[in-house]
């Protein structure tokens, strides 16, 4: 059987499946639509919990960072799972404790306000749509290749899929969904990790394979360091940024990652703190499954690209090659005339390579770290997990179940991203602000009538992506960092914390980390270009700059507070209670 059919028949199985839960698990009142009537066991959780958090960033973008950025790529791989380690500790069993179902909820009680609920109302908005518009993007990437149809096509058929099962479950169709998903997805990245592993080195573990030797002799990665070398690429296991960027993006993901809405919000779909914690155990050590292979699928990957493309003949490239050329996710141009594809770095001779950037026949950002005078080829770093079994010349049934998994990525935590956005609207905006009346029927349709305006608006980000698509999760990993984070933080742990100094916190921390994001990575479009990287304030990326804009709000939200009245003495009780974990009864929204 050729790819084409084994993609639609796993595809297709895998949706079936994801259909059948949502219909099994429809919710019929508005618990079980925000926190699936808070029964989920600690290990379902906790899978649901991986699938959440492990989106199309982790599933085909991280391998492809890594790939391309080599060690500098190692930031994702701490920041993100070091954030899973902060969340477990820090927050899951005081918010588990306090027992609301949104961050809003959280921060509207804590800080007894409606302003404060507000502002993190729009604050879930901005971190969750940015965060989204990547999921779609990747939907329709992997549809487009896979099902050989126009990106907007796919975008178009996740957003139907999406619907039918955040629409019909909530948290509680979403939940199973997703445990189903993180099965898929897991057995879609080892599949192939280990039959390359084994190709490559004869080690059935990747993860020691990526250290191990090749046929004649060599270390793999000494291999790929002297390709790199040859080629005029920096060496693969020596990074260019400096300590304090590499600090600021770690720090920036890690409490972004526990300041993300959409996953704080599973640890109230368990019955009590006891297995809030669990379920954060059983996340961590399955999300490490993913994420300690990622980086030798990186390197196996480079090493096959490299090896099947460097100095060929373009007209005998096999077909993959000219797949994703036609999807403009691979780009050559013959530039010397020779018939061979040159895959160089020219600016070998300064130690410092030149990345250009360029448009493929999408939209979508070609990138390559070469110069543009002697480079002939540009590669999407997005491929790189999609198109690895195809240039490893797998099996047709592992190149599909690659399309599968990365759609069970994508669509995953777009499904508990667009709750995020629906709940906001419905449970936030509507039931605590605007018609505190309203029955749990009415509250039901307003969260189902939001996620179906969610998804359209998100297909829309899918079909039109802004330009920093490709860096889209690290932003809002430090727009959640700039925001959240510091609310909840000092929510749990400040008892003089009031709703003077988290407003003004949330407000500064988030409009700096726009400002910063607009100036040096997207520009005002037609107004200002991005400014390069030599202007960045004391030399932080803007992935970094969650940090900076975290701290800002920290520093203004203490000094306010304590300029300002302390909070009622009832509040500082909850404080008080909520840091002694045992004693939490059921997520509640009085």
């Amino acid at each position: 059987m050729d790819v084409q059919i084994w993609t639609w028949l796993l595809v297709g199985v895998s949706f079936a499946l994801y259909f059948g839960i949502a219909i099994w698990a429809r919710a019929g009142s508005t618990k079980e639509f925000y926190v699936a009537g808070g029964g989920v066991s600690p290990l379902a959780n906790g899978m649901a919990t991986a699938a959440d958090w492990m989106s199309a960033a982790s599933f085909i973008s991280m391998a492809g960072i890594i790939s391309f950025a080599g060690y500098d790529g190692s930031v994702y791989l701490m920041g993100w799972t070091g954030g899973y380690v902060l969340l477990a500790l820090l927050l899951a069993p005081y918010l588990r404790k306090f027992g609301k179902f949104t961050v809003p909820d959280f921060i509207g009680d804590r800080y007894y306000s409606n302003t404060a609920r507000t502002v993190a109302v729009i604050c879930a908005l901005i971190v969750s749509f940015t965060y989204v518009a990547g999921q779609m993007r990747g939907v329709g990437i992997v549809f487009s290749q896979f099902l050989q149809v126009e990106i907007t096509t796919g975008v178009i058929i996740g957003m139907a899929v999406v619907l039918v099962f955040a629409f019909l479950g909530g948290m509680k169709g979403i939940t199973y969904t997703q445990v189903a998903q993180y099965c898929v997805l897991i057995f879609a990245f080892m599949v192939p990790a280990i039959f390359i592993s084994i190709q490559m080195t004869g080690n059935i573990i990747p993860q020691i394979g990526m250290g191990g030797r090749v046929e004649d002799g060599t270390y793999l990665l000494q291999k790929l360091d002297n390709l790199h070398t040859q080629l005029g690429f920096k060496e693969y296991t020596e990074g260019t940024k400096s300590t304090w960027d590499v600090f600021a993006i770690t720090l920036a993901l890690m409490a972004g990652t526990a300041g993300l809405p959409h996953v704080i919000v599973r640890f109230f779909t368990v019955p009590n703190v006891k297995d809030a914690r669990k379920s954060a155990g059983w996340a961590l050590l399955l999300i490490a499954i993913l994420y300690t292979t990622a980086p030798a699928v990186s390197v196996f990957a480079r090493t096959n690209l490299i090896e099947t493309v460097s100095n060929q003949e373009y007209s005998s490239l096999p077909e993959w090659f000219k797949n994703w050329e036609n999807m403009g996710l691979i780009a050559w141009s013959d530039k010397n005339e020779d018939g061979k594809i040159q895959y160089v770095n020219g600016e070998a001779t300064s130690g410092k390579p030149e990345f250009t950037d360029t448009r493929g026949a999408y939209g979508e950002r070609l990138i390559s770290n070469a110069s543009p005078e002697t480079n002939e080829l540009y590669v999407d770093r997005d491929i790189m997990v999609l198109a690895n079994p195809e240039i490893a010349q797998l099996p047709a049934w592992v190149i599909a179940l690659v399309a599968a998994g990365g759609l069970a990525a994508a669509l995953s935590t777009a499904a508990g991203l667009l709750l995020v956005i629906s709940t906001s609207v419905s449970h936030d905006l509507i039931k605590k602000q605007l018609k505190p009346d309203i029955s749990d029927k009415g509250e039901l349709l307003a969260a189902r009538i939001s996620i179906f305006v969610a998804v359209v608006v998100a297909g829309l980000f899918g079909i039109y992506p802004p330009g920093f698509v490709a860096a889209v999760v690290a932003l809002a990993f430090g727009l959640a960092a700039a925001s959240f984070f510091p609310a909840i933080v000092l929510g749990i742990f400040d008892k003089r914390m009031n709703r003077q100094g988290a407003i003004s916190g949330m407000i500064v921390g988030i409009v700096l980390m726009l400002f910063y994001m607009i100036r040096f990575k997207t520009g005002l479009i037609g107004v200002l270009d991005p400014l390069p990287a030599s202007e960045w304030w004391f030399g932080t990326s803007p992935e970094g700059f969650g940090t900076v804009a975290m701290t800002v709000n920290v520093v203004i939200s203490v000094i306010v507070s304590r300029l300002t009245p302390a909070p009622p003495e009832d509040v500082q009780d909850i404080v008080e209670n909520i840091r002694i974990p045992s004693g939490a009864g059921e997520a509640h929204d009085h």
